[in-house]
């Protein structure tokens, strides 16, 4: 039975995939919760816009008149009437009760400011080998919490605490799409919230066919040079930069990943500021795992 969740949003974003996007649409439209919806087209020029507007009605849209990446995330999360939204791709849904026991397990612990979900990818449900990465995280949590510590999470499968997003500032759209999530979770945790890893919570992933893996890899490369630049010692921050030349070194496509990275600089060193050391003694301590 149908039963309206009125502490949750689902906030998806979306740029040309219509299929996937409706799809995905279906299946939260679906759940026993129903929630609230809305959807964030990143300046999609393939229909999508007027295709979910013409299939769900009841889909709050929101477009852009260009592709902002992740930060499109933060407008979803800003026009949200709930105090949690997850975060949801054009290619993830979550299971049915899934978005009503986050609520309850946010409602239960108000310093956690994000969960993250099990990923399970494709048809048969293939666990994501980032599941066990998450799992055995080695992250102290400061208080109780209702899964495992985490210094970082997986925006697409993901809810969050609508204010402890915003105060953190959201996604940067800077890192458009590609590890955008590391710098959050700093500044969450830099303001003292809590992020965990919450398996019996689940999300139903059908990794999409229209990606580009290597934009995507760039953004990653670039991304994990910006964050050791902008909030780590500069002992740990060279540490990354000459790790990064030497990967150039073996590898030449690396180099537009440092040239990008260096194109940075400038608003970089007006925003740099080092982590505490309490919360860096457990970056490094990821570091050493992984």
């Amino acid at each position: 039975m149908a039963t309206y969740e009125s502490r949750v949003t689902a906030g998806m974003i979306t740029h040309n995939r219509r299929e996937e996007a409706l799809r995905s649409l279906g299946k939260i439209s679906s759940l026993p919760e129903q929630p609230p919806i809305i959807l964030i087209d990143n300046g999609s020029t393939d229909g999508t816009f007027d295709a979910v507007g013409q299939n769900f009605p009841h889909v709050e849209r929101m477009r852009g008149s260009k592709n902002l990446g992740a930060a499109a995330r933060n407008l979803g999360v800003q026009r949200a009437p709930t105090p949690y939204v997850a975060l949801c791709d054009d290619d993830t849904w979550w299971a049915p009760g899934g978005l009503a026991r986050a609520a309850d397990l946010l409602d239960e612990y108000p310093h956690v400011a994000v969960l993250t979900a099990r990923l399970l990818n494709g048809p048969d449900e293939i666990e994501d080998d980032i599941c066990r990465a998450l799992a055995t995280s080695p992250v102290k949590g400061r208080e109780p919490l209702p899964g495992k510590a985490l210094l970082g999470f997986l925006a697409g499968a993901s809810v969050v605490r609508r204010d402890a997003f915003l105060d953190a500032g959201g996604f940067d759209s800077r890192f458009f799409i590609g590890g955008e999530e590391e710098l959050l979770a700093i500044e969450l945790a830099v303001r003292g919230w809590a992020l965990c890893y919450v398996p019996e919570l689940v999300v139903h992933h059908y990794p999409s066919q229209q990606r580009n893996s290597k934009l995507r890899n760039f953004h990653v490369e670039r991304n994990r040079l910006w964050v050791a630049w902008l909030r780590r010692p500069a002992v740990r921050a060279w540490r990354a930069t000459l790790s990064a030349i030497r990967t150039v070194a073996s590898d030449w496509r690396s180099a537009s990943c440092l040239v990008g990275a260096l194109a940075g600089l400038p608003w970089i060193l007006r925003e740099r500021r080092v982590v505490p050391a309490d919360l860096e003694e457990q970056l490094s301590l990821l570091e050493t795992i992984f």
